[in-house]
C-alpha cells in the first residue's frame, strides 16, 4: 500500500474467494488480459476509508472522505501458486511461499520479554494515542502522526536509565512550539517509562524541528514495509529484511518471523535463557525450513545444539504447521500496523497468538529426553 497526499494505492497479487472478485451481468468471474481474475475494488476501497478515519486524518491534505484510492489487485502468479500448493519436499502440502531468512528474539529486559528501548518507545505512543482519542484537554489536540525513540544506558547487561528521549508528535493548533509540545506530552512519557529512570542530564527532543502540522501521507509518503525495524525489536536483533505487512501466511517472511518470535520468547519464558535469537531459513516451493541455528547469547542452560532439535520436536516449522499451530488464518492482523508486531498481548480473537508462552512445558520436556 502507498499512501500520499490525497492518495492511496493498493496493490498486488492475491488469492480471495469469488465475493470478493468482478463479475459480469450473467454473473461469469471477470479476467484482465493476462487471464487473472479483476478483483472488486469496492471493498477495498471501504476497508482503506475506515482505516484513514479510526486512525483520524481529517485534514485538507488527506481526509478519509476525499482520499482517492486506487486498487491494483490481481491474481497470484501460477508459477508461484504451483509451489505454494505442493511442496517440492512434501507432496500434497504447502510450500514457501518465498525464500529468506526470518529471525526471532527474546529477552529478560521487559514484562513482554522485549528489548527496553523499543518496548517503552511504543508504549509512549499508546499512552498519548488513547490520551488523543480520548480527547483530553490540550492532548486532544494532537494530531494522528507521531513516532518516538528512547535511548539507554545499559549497566552489566541490563536497561539502568534512559539516556536520550525522541518524540515527534503532530499538532493542529499553528501557533504551538516545541516548548508547548513537550509541556502537554511530558507527563504521558514519564508515565509510560514506569519504573525505569530518566537521567538528570538526559536530552528531550520533543518535536525538534519546531512545527509538526502537516503530518501523515500528506507531509511524508508512505509505503508498506518501510519501517520493518520499529516492526520487530527495534534494531537489538538481526532481520531478515523482509516486512510482514501485506503478506499471508505462507509468505514466510510473515509467519517464520511469527513463529521464530514465538519460540524464542517460550524458550526465555521456561528459563531456559535470558537472551535467544532464532534463525530460520527457507526455500519457495519448500516445507520445511533449510536450518535453524539458535543463539542464547551466553545466558544459556542448555546446549544450544539439543535446544535446536527440540525446537523442531515441539512445533511443524512448515508454513501450513506454524498457521495451524498459531492460528493464523484469521482477520487479525489489522492491530500489527501500530506499535510494532511483537510484545503485545494475545487477544481474544486471536491476535498476536505467537505472543503466547504455552510451549515453555513442551520444551522442557523436549530438552529432558
Amino acid at each position: 500500500t502507498l499512501a500520499t497526499t490525497n492518495r492511496v494505492v493498493i496493490a498486488g497479487e492475491v488469492r480471495v474467494p469469488d465475493t470478493l472478485l468482478k463479475k459480469g451481468k450473467d454473473g461469469e468471474i471477470l479476467k484482465d488480459k493476462a487471464g487473472h481474475p479483476v478483483v472488486n475494488p469496492s471493498k477495498f476501497k471501504s476497508v482503506a476509508r475506515k482505516a484513514i478515519k479510526a486512525i483520524g486524518y481529517e485534514q485538507s491534505g488527506f481526509h478519509w472522505k476525499t482520499a482517492k484510492i486506487d486498487v491494483l489487485l490481481h491474481g497470484q502468479s501460477p508459477d508461484i501458486r504451483q509451489g505454494v500448493d505442493n511442496a517440492a519436499d512434501r507432496q500434497g502440502e504447502e510450500g514457501a511461499g518465498d525464500q529468506g531468512i526470518m529471525f526471532g528474539y527474546a529477552c529478560r529486559e521487559t514484562p513482554d520479554l522485549m528489548p527496553a528501548p523499543i518496548y517503552y518507545s511504543h508504549k509512549i505512543l499508546e499512552k498519548l494515542a488513547a490520551a488523543r482519542h480520548a480527547g483530553k484537554g490540550d492532548v486532544g489536540k494532537l494530531g494522528p502522526d507521531a513516532k518516538s525513540q528512547v535511548s539507554v544506558r545499559y549497566i552489566d547487561g541490563k536497561p539502568a536509565e534512559v539516556t536520550q528521549i525522541v518524540l515527534s508528535t503532530q499538532h493542529l493548533d499553528d501557533s504551538w512550539d516545541s516548548k508547548k509540545v513537550r509541556a502537554i506530552v511530558e507527563p504521558y512519557i514519564r508515565e509510560a517509562l514506569g519504573d525505569l529512570k530518566i537521567a538528570g542530564d538526559c536530552n528531550w527532543y520533543i518535536n525538534p524541528t519546531g512545527k509538526f502540522v502537516i503530518g501523515g501521507p500528506d507531509g511524508d509518503a508512505g509505503l508498506t514495509g518501510r519501517k520493518i525495524i520499529v516492526d520487530t525489536y527495534g534494531g537489538a536483533a538481526p532481520h531478515g529484511g523482509g516486512a510482514f505487512s501485506g503478506k499471508d501466511t505462507t509468505k514466510v517472511d510473515r509467519s517464520a518471523a511469527y513463529a521464530a518470535r514465538y519460540l524464542a520468547k517460550n524458550v526465555v519464558a521456561a528459563g531456559i535463557a535470558d537472551r535467544c535469537t532464532i534463525q530460520l531459513s527457507y526455500a519457495i516451493g519448500v516445507a520445511q525450513p533449510l536450518s535453524i541455528y539458535v543463539d542464547l547469547h551466553g545466558t544459556g542452560k542448555v546446549d544450544e545444539a539439543k535446544l535446536e532439535k527440540a525446537l523442531r520436536q515441539v512445533m511443524d516449522l512448515s508454513p501450513t504447521g506454524i498457521r495451524r499451530h498459531l492460528d493464523l488464518n484469521k482477520a487479525i492482523y489489522a492491530k500489527t500496523t501500530a506499535y510494532g508486531h511483537f510484545g503485545r498481548k494475545p487477544g481474544r480473537d486471536g491476535s498476536f497468538s505467537w505472543e503466547k508462552t504455552d510451549l515453555a512445558g513442551a520444551l522442557k520436556k523436549a530438552l529432558a529426553a
